[in-house]
């Protein structure tokens, strides 16, 4: 089997490192955050070039103004958006842009996904909260009234949700099915949506999406079976590979600090015990780097497994969610106090480990759902 990436897959890749090449976490235009400090919206002048690079419209089609690139390419973008806290919300914009194409009406479409590729709409997706496996979790509710949609209920922990112009709404209706409604929280006449400020371990800005009896148009709800729940694997599987690119910076910070910090003459990197923690660590790299992409593959291809697409993402996540927490707390033990210290920039990678290994469930959240689709698919 070829396990290499294609061509166009690694020229995404080399074009997001070439426009992140000058972002630092805690440099300007996003200023350090210190405990309890919330972010200001996201780095819209990143957004800027990210959407002059054709990085936004990765997913879409020619027809577009796209590249038609696949999953793969987009965790590609989305590592590399990682090893430098990049503050765009480059994971839900591409996953809905891809969900919307694949599942979205033409009129929708054409509405929507070219002006959102260049950048001009922003999208984020409303999939934290209560929403889980299993579709009666999810925390929305909608029914249909005529030629429109009336949704109910409360989403928390949106991400963007102040900054985005479109918010994908997962909901479940009276019929037993999902559907995916585009609510516009700042847009005139957006009677029912109200937002409340809530704060990520990040400390990025987060919201407590509310609807009450909001009505959206028949047009701007996507109805079709599986598009919820593809959505929702694509981004677990961006969180997965927002984790690798968190922790392969970290593992970089603590070579380099380890192989400068000396004690009794000799840096610290040539002691047996620091050795053998760091290389741990690297093993839990391409563990999470190994499930990432077969999670990955898997949603590109469309390929069958002994199980459905949703184990191949609990494994990844289970990965992820498990190893960005060794791979940060091993850090700041290695560091020591220097890595509690909020002029060094380690500080803000712990935070974000922590809010990228519980976005979308933790480890035990995933390890709960692998064992469901065991039992109902048992291998062998």
């Amino acid at each position: 089997m070829d396990f290499t990436f294609t061509e166009e897959q690694l020229a995404a890749a080399e074009a997001a490192r070439g426009v992140f090449a000058g972002v630092a976490p805690d440099a300007a235009p996003s200023p350090a955050l210190t405990t309890g400090a919330v972010a200001e919206g996201f780095d819209r002048e990143l957004w800027d070039r990210l959407a002059a690079a054709d990085l936004l419209s990765l997913p879409l089609a020619a027809e577009y103004g796209g590249s038609g690139q696949d999953a793969i390419a987009l965790c590609l973008v989305l590592r590399e958006s990682a090893k430098v806290l990049a503050r765009v919300p480059l994971l839900e914009h591409g996953a809905a842009l891809a969900t919307l194409q694949a599942y979205g009406n033409e009129e929708l479409r054409d509405r929507l996904l070219s002006r959102a590729g260049r950048g001009e709409l922003v999208l984020t997706v409303a999939a934290s909260g209560r929403t889980g496996h299993d579709a009666a979790e999810l925390a929305v509710t909608a029914r249909r009234d005529g030629a429109e949609w009336v949704l109910e209920g409360v989403q928390t922990a949106v991400p963007w949700a102040y900054d985005a112009d479109l918010v994908v709404v997962p909901a479940h209706t009276d019929t037993d099915r999902n559907v995916l409604a585009l609510v516009a929280p700042g847009a005139p006449g957006a009677d029912g949506v109200t937002l409340a400020e809530q704060v990520s371990t990040s400390g990025e800005r987060l919201g407590e999406l509310r609807l009450e009896s909001v009505r959206v148009a028949a047009g701007d709800v996507v109805a079709e079976p599986g598009a919820w729940e593809w959505l929702r694997e694509l981004l677990a599987t961006g969180t997965c590979a927002l984790a690798l690119g968190i922790g392969d910076r970290v593992l970089r910070l603590t070579s380099d600090y380890t192989g400068k910090r000396e004690q009794f003459g000799h840096p610290i990197a040539t002691f047996q015990a620091v050795a053998v923690q760091t290389a741990d660590r690297y093993i839990d790299l391409r563990a999470m780097e190994a499930t990432l992409w077969q999670a990955a593959w898997r949603i590109a291809s469309g390929a069958a497994g002994a199980l459905p697409l949703a184990g191949d993402v609990a494994v990844a996540k289970i990965w992820a969610a498990e190893g960005v927490r060794r791979v940060v707390q091993t850090a700041q033990h290695l560091h020591g106090g220097f890595g509690a210290d909020t002029e060094y920039v380690l500080h803000r990678y712990h935070a974000w480990a922590k809010q990228t290994e519980l976005a979308l469930g933790g480890a035990g959240a995933h390890e709960e759902a692998l064992g469901d689709l065991l039992a109902a698919y048992p291998l062998g």
